[in-house]
């Protein structure tokens, strides 16, 4: 699941500070710029957006240099750069920073199709370059707990709910790309598995696009897979839970709680404890693992491959149609038994 990068070709010099840019100032992009900016042996480059009030924001926000076009980034020389753009644009733009040979971290979905992902993938490995897609979600710390407690264990199934109020700045993708496939990426990140059975039911209640996703995978490994997420509800919530045969584990990925029950006995009683849950926060252990990855030349965390099969899957949730149910309509009343 992982690809190979040439360890010489990726490797920076450890002994200075690494000179970074962010590209996109949306509101994503701002965070990027916030957290790089406080990191040490990073020196900020600037970030680009060709949008003036974008620029504006992060100056305000950040204190950095604001850049129009992305010439003028690379003007002042470069050695990573994190792609915060619409995603429609990521191709081009990854393409254009791995031709100037600049590690890229590429914010999900690596790309708005397959084919421009594994084009990104296969542009990065003939130059020797980091690539690094950007599932934020796998360093949060609840997730981290959740990994670790179930290492080792035989899984059998996992459900996961991603849900919150519609957001006012989505409007070209709908729930599956937008949260869905940070989920995809997990249950394949947990299973350490490639998911091979899609079977998902789409709805699009309020919005142009699906706003209701419930999404049913199977594993190569045989694992049992549900997501749930919508953009219907009044408020956010992210919960996990995993079940294999020698425990059950819950994961609150908000409030970072994550509970693991066990021991289980014939009578139906059973063990229950709070895991040890870090506090860091996600951005910044997912930016300090691709800075890493940039300099001891080490396979990223999240590889190309990893994020264009997340993507891949996530594309066949939107493109497989819904089976519908045998009818069971009547023709005459329902008779009531009684």
């Amino acid at each position: 699941m992982n690809a190979k990068v040439s360890a010489a070709g990726a490797k920076a010099d450890i002994g200075r500070a690494l000179r970074v840019g962010v590209i996109g100032a949306g509101v994503m992009g701002s965070n990027h710029a916030r957290v790089l900016a406080g990191l040490p042996g990073v020196l900020l480059i600037g970030i680009v957006d060709p949008l003036p009030e974008h620029r504006t924001r992060a100056v305000d926000l950040v204190g950095c240099r604001a850049f129009e076009s992305l010439d003028q980034l690379f003007a002042e020389g470069i050695d990573a750069v994190t792609i915060a753009a619409p995603t429609h644009l990521h191709h081009e733009i990854a393409l254009a920073c791995i031709a100037r040979n600049i590690h890229i971290l590429v914010e999900k979905p690596v790309a708005s199709t397959v084919e421009e992902g594994r084009d990104i993938v296969a542009a990065a490995e003939r130059a020797g370059v980091t690539l690094m897609v950007g599932h934020v979600e796998r360093f949060n710390p609840a997730v981290a707990a959740i990994k670790q407690a179930i290492s080792g264990e035989d899984i059998l199934s996992i459900g996961i709910t991603r849900v919150g109020p519609f957001p006012p700045r989505m409007s070209n993708v709908g729930v599956v790309i937008d949260l869905a496939v940070h989920d995809i990426d997990l249950i394949r990140w947990f299973t350490e598995s490639d998911i091979v059975e899609v079977q998902p039911q789409l709805s699009s209640a309020v919005a142009e696009r699906e706003d209701i996703a419930l999404l049913q995978f199977r594993t190569a490994s045989g694992v049992l897979a549900h997501i749930n997420t919508n953009w219907l509800t009044p408020f956010k919530a992210r919960n996990v839970t995993v079940a294999t045969r020698g425990k059950y584990v819950m994961g609150d990925l908000l409030t970072r709680q994550v509970t693991e029950c066990f021991g289980f006995k014939p009578d139906g009683s059973y063990s229950m404890r709070h895991l040890p849950v870090g506090h860091d926060e996600p951005l910044r252990a997912e930016l300090i693992a691709f800075l890493d990855a940039v300099r001891g030349g080490k396979l990223p965390a999240v590889s190309g491959d990893e994020g264009v099969a997340s993507l891949e899957i996530a594309i066949r949730c939107l493109e497989s149609p819904a089976r519908p149910a045998a009818s069971t309509m009547r023709k005459g009343p329902r008779r009531i038994a009684g």
